[in-house]
């Protein structure tokens, strides 16, 4: 693509790339011009989304498991092969560096891989009925059947991959999909659904709808939806539930990450591992490092090799392969972080590097020692900060932890076994890293939060159950077993 050009991205609707629309543009934040140009979708192409939708989630049923994953090891291939196509775009669309734009290719090839995986484990049980004396003499079977009508909603921070793990599960378990994608990266969203359908993906099994609130509202009130997988913030995913009503809901919402440091840590390898997680992706990522808590007596010495390393970060424009930290979403968003930095300075706190921005680039801010009020401590930053405070009791600090309202991920440095099996059972989250910061997943681990952060779990495995319904066959007087109260 060159460097003046502007990609166009349709919705697509019962099989077809849409040609009509009003159009919407995408400001790339780094390169201060229209990247992308995306029409945006009517509530009449809502209702022929319903219905097509409702007439194909049939069709996509009945395909083999064997047929579904053999789409999708095509898919991964393809991405495999699109790796760095996919970075530039990310780059432009959202000022993700190019280093971390392939990484989340990478991710989406694992993503696609194991879904296909999962699609040919799909299976059931043979129950035991016998067991019990009024069971005797009969036989109940389960197997896992397609819920019939997904939505994804998808967010601006990864939107391949996380397209990638609500669709391909979806697909995975034999469904039909509409994608609402994120209006930051309209671009990369349609052509990650083209791919998978040049990989063979049949036309029934997904549908692309751009748009506002409005069209978001429509899809997940639609009685044809079965199942609703939202990724984004804590306040529209309370809106997302309200408006879907009685229906299955996956929500990843927003975090607070914490990670502890103890006094027998590598302090220089964490203060690494935290500089180098703390701002990939400008701190975009709802498990970002936000908050590191290091005992009292390396406190110091964290703060001075994490500051350090901090400065070494390369700053600059995304698609240069040497940059670690491009921009952020928007303007607004650098203002934000910016100002939440100064107002921790003015209750005392010490910035030690950053605190500046450039337009929508953040200069990598460290904030020594904010009060505990500070939006930086209590808020989601979502940006290029990172809060380190003191503690100097573990039960004290695992307390101070879970007084936030999220509760997604963890991260922990410590070599005590005792330590980690209590901060496993009493931190306030769905997953806790140890030797390492809060910011680490694997695609096919569990993850997901509890409290604010949300419910259910993205991994294919998890996904998969979520995109099912378990289906029951009883077989009256007829019994795999023998014995008195099975004669006839």
């Amino acid at each position: 693509m060159p460097d003046s050009s502007v990609v166009e991205a349709s919705c697509l609707v019962a099989g077809q790339w849409t040609a009509t629309g009003e159009w919407s543009e995408r400001t790339g934040p780094w390169v201060r011009r229209v990247v992308s140009k995306v029409r945006q979708a009517d509530l009449d192409q809502v209702e022929a989304a319903r219905a097509y939708a409702r007439r194909g989630a049939r069709a996509v049923a009945r395909l083999a498991p064997a047929d579904r994953a053999d789409v999708l090891e095509r898919a991964a291939a393809l991405v495999a092969t699109r790796r760095d196509e996919f970075a530039r775009l990310l780059a432009l669309e959202l000022g993700k560096p190019v280093k971390d734009g392939g990484g989340e290719m990478d991710r989406v090839a694992d993503t696609f891989a194991v879904c296909a995986a999962e699609a040919r484990r799909i299976g059931g049980e043979v129950l035991p009925v016998a067991g019990w004396a009024r069971g005797v003499g009969n036989t109940a079977l389960t197997y896992r059947a397609p819920a019939g009508v997904a939505l994804a909603i998808t967010p601006f921070n990864a939107p391949a991959n996380l397209l990638a793990h609500k669709l391909a599960a979806s697909f995975a378990a034999g469904n039909s999909t509409i994608v609402k994608p994120p209006p930051q990266a309209p671009a990369v969203s349609a052509a990650l659904v083209a791919l998978l359908l040049e990989a063979g993906m049949p036309p029934e099994a997904v549908q692309v709808l751009h748009g506002g609130a409005q069209v978001g509202a429509a899809l997940c009130a639609a009685p044809e939806v079965a199942v609703i997988s939202f990724t984004g913030s804590a306040a529209t995913g309370a809106a997302v539930a309200r408006a879907a009503g009685a229906k299955r809901l996956v929500l990843e919402l927003g975090g607070n990450a914490a990670t502890i440091v103890c006094e027998d840590a590598d302090i220089g390898y964490a203060a690494r591992v935290c500089a180098r997680t703390g701002y990939s992706n400008s701190g975009q990522s709802c498990i970002s490092v936000q908050r590191v808590y290091v005992q009292r007596s390396r406190y110091d010495e964290f703060v001075g090799a994490f500051t350090d390393g901090v400065r070494t970060l390369v700053v600059g424009d995304p698609l240069d392969p040497a940059t670690d930290v491009g921009s952020m979403v928007d303007d607004e968003a650098a203002e934000r972080v910016v100002r939440w930095a100064a107002a921790a300075a003015a209750g005392g706190a010490v910035v030690t590097t950053g605190g500046k921005r450039d337009g929508a680039t953040v200069t990598p801010t460290v904030v020594a020692g904010p009060p505990a009020d500070a939006a930086v401590v209590t808020e989601e930053v979502f940006g290029a900060l990172v809060s380190v405070l003191p503690y100097d009791d573990f039960d004290a600090v695992v307390e101070t932890c879970n007084e936030s309202r999220y509760g997604l991920q963890a991260g922990l440095f410590t070599h005590d076994v005792r330590r980690i099996v209590a901060a496993w059972r009493d931190l306030e989250v769905g997953g806790l890293v140890v030797n390492g910061s809060s910011n680490f997943r694997l695609d096919h681990v569990p993850f997901g939060g509890v409290k604010d952060s949300g419910f259910g779990r993205e991994s294919p495995r998890h996904m998969v159950e979520e995109y099912t319904v378990v289906k029951t066959l009883m077989l009256r007087d007829i019994s795999l077993w023998t014995g008195q109260k099975g004669q006839s």
